[in-house]
């Protein structure tokens, strides 16, 4: 059974479960899934976790990411994309460059933003995108969202491009909606390409035919390189401990640091980014993940079995 991640460059007119279900195929294994849905307009990567990496799905799923996206202004479509059907027009104003600098800026930091109704959240157990589709729109509540940087900002007359990296949850259809309201007209999303979905880039990124005709091992991403964007916390344990972990006991990990422990001679650099969670590593070896709780350090997840 294969373990890991490959990153995939997602072509458009595809959903991410059509990525899935093609690996599936491709693989011949059933255990896959994928750490962040990109509508089928959209392109670029998408981690898809195969077997025991299924398991880290929910740690990679709210990291940051970036997007290279196009916008029309003057006209709202009912997706929010070039996809949907015109809904309504407006005009534009006399824009220049530093104007929609100006308008771009007010929207990094955090920001609350509302879901669109073309989306996958579910409200009273129903997608909104399937209540768009019989007509029916229902309120949503605003969500707290953070958008790191907005650069590469490029203006020509009705066509605004920029490079968004931005939190889980951002919906940049929305976001291109919002600037558009913000310059005093309409618009919609007519192009977006994810770069990055840390710690996965485009360079890493490869198409379905050309994994389905190099197979999967040139392409596999180790459980333990996909969590590098974790610190890492290492034990060394006597055999009684070591037991007790691996039979899920929890106890203070910190008590058993180990101080000669060398991530140069891992090959591996540390994160720089303060985390509750770490990356184990037990006798010199990867193990699976710890976390701080209530004043301790104790596992969260087993990956070396």
């Amino acid at each position: 059974m294969i373990n890991g991640v490959i990153v995939i460059n997602k072509p458009q007119h595809m959903t991410s479960f059509d990525v899935v279900s093609r690996m599936r195929r491709i693989l011949n294994q059933k255990k896959i899934g994928h750490t962040g849905t990109l509508d089928p307009m959209a392109t670029g990567v998408l981690p898809i976790c195969i077997g025991d990496a299924t398991k880290i799905v929910d740690f990679l799923m709210d990291r940051t990411k970036t997007y290279v996206c196009e916008m029309k202004l003057g006209e709202a479509t009912d997706t929010g994309d070039q996809w949907g059907t015109v809904v309504d027009t407006a005009s534009v104003p006399t824009l220049d460059l530093d104007i929609v600098r100006l308008a771009v800026a007010q929207f990094v930091g955090e920001i609350e933003q509302i879901p669109p109704m073309y989306s996958a959240i579910k409200i009273n157990g129903r997608k909104l995108v399937d209540l768009a589709r019989q007509g029916v729109e229902v309120e949503r509540k605003p969500r707290k969202i953070t958008i790191y940087s907005m650069d590469h900002l490029t203006f020509d007359r009705d066509k605004i491009g920029f490079t968004v990296k931005c939190s889980k949850g951002t919906y940049v259809r929305t976001l291109c909606e919002d600037i558009a309201k913000t310059l005093g007209t309409l618009g919609h999303m007519t192009a977006l390409t994810r770069t990055s979905s840390e710690p996965f880039t485009m360079d890493m990124a490869v198409s379905l035919e050309q994994l389905e005709a190099e197979g999967a091992a040139a392409h596999l991403v180790s459980i333990e390189t996909a969590l590098v964007h974790f610190p890492i916390f290492a034990v060394e344990l006597d055999e009684q401990h070591r037991k007790m972990l691996d039979n899920g006991v929890k106890f203070d990990l910190k008590a058993f640091a180990d101080p000669c422990f060398s991530v140069a001679e891992m090959g591996m650099n540390p994160s720089s980014v303060s985390e509750s969670l770490y990356r184990l590593y037990v006798n010199q070896a990867f193990y699976g993940i710890c976390m701080d709780s209530a004043g301790k350090r104790i596992l969260k997840k087993r990956f070396d079995d």
